[in-house]
C-alpha cells in the first residue's frame, strides 16, 4: 500500500536517526515466512556496507534510499506491506532486515518489516542505480513534474487517465489510492483517455496532485482498515480521515452531496469516483 506520501513519511521519520551514522552491522532477521528479495546476498552486502557512514536518506518514487559514503546505496521498495521502523514493530515475526547503527544517539537499530514479503532491498552502485532508478525505469516525480511535461507525457497515451497515472514510467510515485482522490478533486472521469484531456484539465489535475500529496505527507500518510501502514515509530497516519472517494463506494459524494460514489475496476485495481462530479465528457 505505501505510495509517495507514506514513503516520504518513512524517509522523514528515519532521517535524523540514521544520517551521519556508521553501519556497525546489517543482519537478516529470523522469519519463518516468505523471504523478501535481497540483492546481493547478505554476505556481499555486509562486505560493502559495514563501517560505512550513511550520508543521506531520500526518496525516489516509492522507494527509500540510504546513501553510503562509498557510493553504494540501499534501495528499499516497501511495496504492499513493507515498513521502515525505528521502534515497536507490529510484531517481531515479520522483521526482515536490521541495520545496526553506531552508538551515540538513542536509536541503535533501523528495521525493515514486511508482513507479506513482497518488498525488496538492494545494495546498488551508482551505475546500477542509474539502471534501476533512471529515466528508462521511472518518470519524473509527481511532486516535481511540471504542467507542461505532464501534458506532453499524457498526450502520448490513449489509456484511461487513471491507468496512466499508475504507470511509474509516466509519473513516478502515484498509487491507486491517491489517483482516485486526485481525479475526484479535478472532476475528471477516471475512464477518460489521457490524450484527450485539455490543457486546462491537466492544470487542474496537476494542482490537485500536488495539493493532495503534500497534504497527505503532512498527515503522515494513510492507514487503512487493515492497519498495514505505520510510520517509523509504529503510529498510524492520519490522511485516511480526509479521503473523499477512496473506499467510499455507495456513500454520498462529499462534493455534490447527491450522487453515490461508485466503484469500478481498472487494470485490476479498484477505482472510486462520483458519476455526477466526474462526467465522462467535459
Amino acid at each position: 500500500m505505501p505510495e509517495l506520501p507514506e514513503v516520504e513519511t518513512m524517509v522523514r521519520g528515519i532521517r535524523d536517526a540514521v544520517e551521519g551514522r556508521k553501519l556497525k552491522d546489517v543482519r537478516c532477521c529470523p522469519c519463518p515466512c516468505k523471504p523478501i528479495s535481497l540483492k546481493p546476498g547478505i554476505k556481499a552486502i555486509r562486505s560493502k556496507a559495514l563501517n560505512q557512514t550513511v550520508t543521506g536518506v531520500r526518496r525516489r518514487a516509492k522507494r527509500v534510499i540510504l546513501d553510503l559514503e562509498n557510493g553504494y546505496s540501499f534501495v528499499i521498495e516497501p511495496r504492499m506491506t513493507g515498513l521502515m521502523l525505528l521502534s515497536d514493530p507490529p510484531d517481531t515475526g515479520h522483521l526482515r532486515l536490521e541495520w545496526l547503527l553506531q552508538k551515540g544517539r538513542s536509536r541503535r537499530s533501523l528495521w525493515f518489516w514486511d508482513r507479506r514479503g513482497l518488498g525488496t532491498v538492494q545494495l546498488l552502485s551508482q551505475a546500477e542505480q542509474e539502471t534501476v532508478l533512471g529515466p528508462q525505469k521511472l518518470g519524473p516525480d509527481a511532486l516535481e513534474i511540471t504542467v507542461n511535461e505532464m501534458k506532453q507525457r499524457l498526450a502520448k497515451t490513449s489509456r484511461a487517465i487513471k491507468v496512466a497515472l499508475l504507470d511509474q514510467k509516466m509519473i513516478a510515485g502515484i498509487g491507486n489510492l491517491y489517483a482516485s482522490e486526485m481525479l475526484h478533486q479535478s472532476r475528471i472521469h477516471p475512464e477518460r483517455t489521457a490524450d484527450q484531456l485539455s490543457m486546462a484539465e491537466i492544470k487542474t489535475l496537476h494542482k490537485a496532485m500536488r495539493q493532495i500529496l503534500k497534504t497527505a505527507i503532512r498527515y503522515e500518510g494513510s492507514t487503512l482498515g487493515d492497519g498495514t501502514y505505520r510510520n517509523a515509530l509504529n503510529q498510524s497516519g492520519g490522511y485516511q480521515n480526509q479521503h473523499r472517494v477512496y473506499g467510499q463506494a455507495e456513500q454520498n459524494c462529499p462534493s455534490c452531496k447527491g450522487a453515490q460514489i461508485l466503484r469500478i475496476v481498472q487494470a485490476q485495481r479498484s477505482t472510486f469516483y462520483c458519476p455526477c462530479c466526474q462526467i465522462m465528457q467535459p
